[in-house]
């Protein structure tokens, strides 16, 4: 189990990289043509959907290491890099690569029917950054309420995606571009400083001569 500070500060983590308002206008674009209701049903299930791969990830994520061969200290250090430069384009207003490809968008404004769970729930929302730093915070304590802790917080947060991305038009228009942009931007900082603690905790884990 953490303590309490320590799971303010894993909920933080884990919304700033979920970032829902950083895909309202890619949101808004991919259902630009859908009605109102077809849009709040997309939007419930992009939610559902980060919410089980973050689920999952809790659960699993351990022995999905374990089969890889793969140490936490590895994980840490490389899911760390990832965020980090994650976290660069968040402070540069962009969507992070890692999310998505200008392809794969294309693809699915043209050809996906289902849309909400590719390329919306994942990759953009449930990526690779998110279920990295779902997996490392769920290796933070090995006892079951602290699993169950988790899914609490993702399932908390699957609600924030759903009222997010069900509100993207009113926030659109209040923030605009320049607001949002601000607002990815702070989670960006956050996430920056999350990823330098995966790498040096990492670090130790490998070296432990560097706490001395």
């Amino acid at each position: 189990m953490l303590t309490l500070n320590e799971y303010i500060q894993v909920f933080i983590g884990i919304m700033a990289i979920f970032s829902p308002l950083s895909a309202i206008p890619i949101f808004i674009s991919l259902t630009a043509t859908s009605s109102k209701e077809d849009r709040n049903q997309t939007a419930k299930t992009v939610a559902i959907a980060a919410g089980v791969a973050g689920i999952v990830s809790v659960w699993i994520g351990e022995y999905i290491l374990l089969f890889f061969g793969i140490s936490i200290a590895a994980f840490k250090i490389a899911g760390g890099i990832l965020l980090l430069l994650m976290s660069i384009n968040m402070l540069n207003a962009e969507i992070p690569k890692a999310k998505h490809t200008k392809n794969e968008l294309e693809e699915a404004k043209n050809t996906s029917k289902e849309i909400a769970i590719v390329p919306l729930a994942i990759p953009l929302i449930a990526g690779p950054g998110a279920i990295s730093t779902i997996i490392i915070f769920s290796q933070k304590s090995h006892s079951l309420m602290h699993l169950v802790i988790m899914s609490l917080i993702i399932t908390t947060l699957a609600f924030y995606i759903w009222g997010t991305l069900r509100m993207s038009t009113y926030i659109n228009k209040k923030l605009g571009i320049t607001g949002i942009n601000v607002v990815s931007r702070v989670m960006g900082l956050f996430l920056a400083s999350i990823s330098v603690q995966f790498i040096i905790s990492g670090l130790i884990l490998v070296f432990p001569f560097l706490t001395k």
